[in-house]
């Protein structure tokens, strides 16, 4: 089957309204993008990260009728022309997979990989260069970019994957504060953890956690919630990749759920704001030195410690 992708500009149009009715008018899928270069680092808690320029990009059955399409969305906005437009004709492939074109095997520290479903093990390149893992020791996370954020790509979930392989798992339990994919519970279990959280306000999150922990069969040591509200008890390791804002807005209670003497790491934090953060969390936690690295122009810091 061939596929039909119309695109087009937003302008001053809202993007809700638009996302609606592209679903309404017969859209297979609906995706909002950046139309400039206007990267979204840091939305507000709960809020949708859109650009100054935003672009809506619907797919289409072939057979779809797109002038019919243009005249149905035109007076379903109320709106005499379209903004900037086009159509795509597109040949049919198998759009879940078109993702390994650029994501392949990825370790962190020296055990630790995250690698696609579909990648054996021991894989070389074309250059006979491994790009796999190979070693009998290697602990392997079965991922997919899917409905939730976290794959290892960024740089913030990079840090906090090569810091569970450099820390002893060994029997600990450990929360995963907005979880994402849940890739950082999966992997502690993989590493050594008798059990884990995972929780995040985002229902997509909390979907896409519980099915990558049965895919990497440690969904029975995986308690998935959507609330902070239903999280019980202590923990002996607290990790949260997720913005400054919340991570020092929620402090008191992040802190609350660490035991005395557990280790606690905390990322998605630009390095000019490690500094507020840090003192959030220092009537609880003694500071390591913090980690810095930098991709595409942003310096991005991990800050780990223990609890007094």
């Amino acid at each position: 089957m061939h596929w039909r992708q119309f695109v087009m500009d937003l302008d001053a149009l809202d993007p809700a309204t638009v996302e609606d009715l592209f679903s309404q008018l017969g859209a297979c899928s609906v995706t909002l993008s950046d139309a400039g270069d206007d990267p979204v680092l840091e939305p507000g808690p709960g809020e949708t990260p859109l650009w100054s320029n935003t672009r809506v990009t619907g797919l289409f059955s072939a057979d779809t009728d797109m002038d019919a399409f243009r005249g149905a969305l035109a007076t379903g906005l109320g709106i005499r022309q379209l903004p900037k437009h086009h159509v795509e004709d597109l040949a049919d492939r198998a759009w879940e997979r078109e993702w390994l074109k650029d994501f392949g095997a990825m370790q962190f520290g020296k055990r630790l990989w995250i690698c696609p479903t579909e990648q054996s093990i021991g894989a070389t390149s074309a250059a006979n260069e491994p790009s796999g893992p190979n070693s009998d020791d290697a602990v392997i996370v079965r991922l997919d970019p899917g409905l939730a954020f976290g794959t290892g790509t960024h740089p913030t979930t990079a840090m906090c994957l090569e810091w569970l392989d450099g820390v002893d798992l060994e029997g600990k339990t450990l929360l995963d504060y907005g979880c994402g994919s849940g890739v950082l519970a999966i992997a502690a279990l993989k590493l050594g953890c008798s059990a884990a959280t995972g929780m995040d306000i985002d229902p997509q999150a909390v979907t896409a956690t519980r099915q990558n922990a049965g895919d990497n069969g440690v969904g029975e040591n995986l308690l998935v919630t959507g609330s902070p509200d239903s999280i019980e008890g202590k923990f002996d390791v607290v990790v949260a990749n997720i913005l400054a804002g919340p991570l020092v807005q929620f402090a008191d209670s992040i802190t609350s759920l660490l035991a005395r003497g557990g280790m606690l790491a905390l990322s998605g934090v630009l390095c000019e704001q490690a500094d507020e953060v840090m003192q959030a969390y220092r009537p609880w936690i003694e500071f390591d030195e913090p980690e810095f690295r930098e991709q595409d122009g942003q310096t991005w810091s991990r800050l780990t410690g223990w609890k007094r």
